[in-house]
């Protein structure tokens, strides 16, 4: 009775009953011979037909993982029977349990995966109908654990990628299915996938730049999808510049759909990303590649965002801002450009109406979407034109100004959640998963050097201080600083940082210079000057930051002669430290240095100067300008610049070089200084007179000097 009702249950259940009856067949089995039969008959049932959740789960049930395991590690196969036959039974019961999510993320599975990734690879009869099977299961198998949660490191760790890497070069059997799993882990872990088969991972980018390179197909255009995927965090290798160049010249040579075009100028960002413009040949049809790229890039922007109501494409966008600011870079490089001077005007043009419609979009940003990261891409490329052109747009620029203080006050006060977007962008279009070389993580870096040159400007000056700009850059700096105080690593900082903090400074001294009252007035600036004065007599003690300690000094004591009145700077420890930090700035810049064949030495640049002092020189004629300035204002000045004997020490430099090889601004530099000393102290003057001051002043024709030291 129980048989007859058997086969109307099976069907009530929705069971197959030819697999019933070899799972129970390899139940009853009572040695490996009679359980290695049932395996191959319940395989073949469940490769000829879709199976549920629930009967793979029997499935397992019925089989578990110890024979499987046996069959795929076994050397020992029955006579007559492949050693492989036994392997491709264990991979396609593992294929069958993966299928499960459950199950695929089981460790019995995942401890298989060194073993199933050398089935890739394995050598044998590329047309043997079992182990093209037993390729296809071990796809399966892999490609189910990479969509577990977990799944794709321990991928990377079992040495898949490797694998996946040699099986697609080999072009053997599956090598299609290699590259779609590749693809997905890459999408889901790129640093640690380069980080463990970085030279395999190259091997297939070489030969993909070199079947894009020669592609005359539709292919071209899947590759340029692709290719991004391919290529490393770092450094892309020069061995495929030619190849990937020459490939996109082809294409956006040609007059295409945008669905063709579009992944190309995406492909040729992520290069100008990685690698600016080393991967485009110099010569005639480099600079015209790279024209092409910028025009290119400028019509899409101008398309996209000069139409009100029209759904932007951001990922393509985003795109052309980077082959924009590739355009940026070029125009404005003086030596070994790739663009030549007629070429420079034609895309300086291009790119000032492209930036127009980047104006033209961010004034319509509501409140809403300042968060989104193409409205910070826009800044940004808005940012990389301001920091090298402000002359031109200017009107569109000022009406622009009070959204970029909100904006950048916005993302200033949620620093964490503009970090991410800096990330979201780079994911938007510069690369498929993460950015290679960081974004700046706040738009207002991205200003700052816009900001610069804006100003010195008095129409856009007056905006920038009416929105607030000064106070949020005290505020900015203040933080910046911290990053680089005693108790934090400055040497795993970024350029960046330093290079802010300057900026930041140059900023502050062309306030200083154009609106005196705010520095008076506003307190954020007493707290800048507190700031200044307690960190640069550690600065000045650091070795590779002397240029930005030239910048604090001088800012400090052109602050100082405005805020002399303050008590923070009536020789305080504070204030003395300061100067003291500031005499050693700008009395260590210039040594005596013997020349051959000369009695007489001639003044020259010490060592530490002498490599940046195309970019001190300006200040420090401004911050000796700047101490003399202050001596008569603060009377502790002058006594404490006679005990560090600077003027002593000057006075003796001097002396010991020849008068000719002191340059005339150098004379009126020193002199500046000397006299103002010499009139604020009596003291100073006995000094100086000590030290043949007198003598020296007739000798370098200093006739203020010499009146003052020869009066009581």
């Amino acid at each position: 009775m129980a048989s007859d009702c058997e086969p109307a249950l099976n069907q009530a259940e929705g069971r197959n009953p030819t697999l019933e009856r070899y799972l129970g067949a390899l139940r009853e089995a009572k040695n490996d011979s009679e359980q290695f039969a049932a395996l191959l008959l319940v395989t073949k049932a469940v490769k000829a037909g879709d199976i549920d959740a629930k009967t793979r789960r029997r499935i397992f049930d019925a089989v578990g993982f110890t024979f499987p395991n046996r069959l795929l590690t076994t050397k020992e196969a029955p006579d007559g029977c492949p050693d492989h036959v036994l392997r491709a039974l264990g991979v396609a019961l593992l294929a069958c349990f993966c299928s499960d999510p459950e199950l695929a993320a089981h460790p019995q599975v995942l401890n298989k995966i060194p073993i199933l990734s050398t089935f890739l690879t394995a050598r044998g009869d590329p047309d043997d109908a079992a182990r093209r099977s037993m390729i296809d299961d071990t796809y399966q198998c892999l490609t189910a654990v990479a969509g577990t949660p977990r799944g794709p490191r321990h991928l990377i760790a079992g040495g898949t990628v490797s694998a996946l890497c040699q099986a697609y070069l080999g072009h053997g059997y599956g090598f299609d299915q290699a590259l779609a799993l590749l693809v997905g882990l890459l999408a889901a872990a790129e640093t640690q996938c380069w980080k463990e088969a970085e030279p395999d991972l190259l091997a297939v980018l070489r030969g993909l730049s070199e079947d894009f390179q020669k592609a005359e197909d539709a292919s071209k255009f899947e590759l340029c999808q692709l290719l991004p995927l391919f290529l490393p965090p770092t450094t892309v290798p020069p061995e495929c510049y030619r190849d990937l160049q020459a490939g996109l010249a082809r294409i956006l040579g040609s007059k295409l759909s945008s669905w063709q075009r579009n992944p190309a100028l995406k492909l040729a960002a992520r290069l100008a990303h990685a690698c600016g413009s080393d991967w485009i040949p110099a010569g005639s049809s480099g600079s015209k590649f790279l024209a092409l790229l910028v025009n290119l890039a400028c019509v899409e922007v101008r398309l996209a965002l000069e139409e009100t109501g029209t759904e932007v494409k951001e990922d393509v966008v985003t795109a052309c801002y980077a082959l924009m600011e590739l355009g940026i870079q070029e125009c404005t490089r003086c030596e070994q450009s790739l663009l030549k001077e007629p070429q420079k005007v034609q895309l300086v043009s291009v790119m000032k109406e492209a930036i127009g419609a980047v104006i033209h979009y961010l004034l319509q940003v509501g409140s809403e979407k300042q968060k989104e990261p193409f409205v910070f891409a826009s800044v940004r490329i808005l940012g990389a034109w301001l920091a090298e052109e402000t002359s031109s747009l200017r009107k569109e620029v000022c009406q622009l100004l009070p959204f970029l203080v909100r904006y950048a006050k916005t993302l200033y006060e949620e620093a964490e959640e503009a970090n991410d977007l800096s990330q979201q962008v780079a994911n938007l279009a510069i690369s498929p998963t993460t950015p290679g070389p960081t974004w700046p993580g706040d738009a207002l870096r991205l200003l700052l050097p816009g900001w610069c040159h804006l100003t010195v400007e008095d129409g856009p000056r007056e905006i920038l201080i009416k929105e607030g700009a000064p106070s949020l850059l005290c505020k900015y700096f203040l933080q910046q600083w911290e990053l680089t105080s005693p108790g934090h690593d400055t040497s795993v900082l970024p350029d960046s940082v330093e290079i802010g903090l300057q900026t930041c400074c140059h900023i502050f001294l062309n306030l200083v210079v154009t609106a005196p009252g705010l520095i008076k007035r506003d307190a954020c600036f007493t707290s800048l000057m507190n700031t200044l004065m307690t960190s640069l007599p550690a600065l000045v003690q650091q070795q590779g930051r002397l240029l930005l300690a030239a910048n604090v000094a001088t800012l400090g004591l052109l602050m100082a002669r405005l805020l002399s009145t303050s008590p923070a700077l009536q020789g305080t420890p504070a204030s003395r430290g300061f100067f003291a930090a500031a005499i050693l700035f700008l009395s260590q810049s210039h040594v005596a240095r013997a020349t051959p064949g000369s009695d007489q030495a001639v003044l020259a640049l010490s060592p530490e100067y002498e490599g940046i002092w195309a970019d001190l020189q300006e200040l420090w004629f401004l911050g000796m300008q700047a101490f003399t300035g202050c001596v008569p204002l603060l009377p502790w000045l002058a006594p404490a610049a006679l005990r560090s004997r600077w003027p002593q020490e000057l006075l003796q430099l001097l002396g010991s070089v020849s008068p000719n090889s002191v340059k005339p601004e150098m004379v009126a530099a020193y002199q500046g200084v000397l006299v103002e000393l010499a009139r604020a102290n009596r003291l100073c003057r006995e000094a100086m007179r000590l030290q043949a001051g007198e003598e020296t002043a007739s000798h370098y024709r200093m006739a203020a000097l010499e009146q003052c030291l020869s009066e009581p």
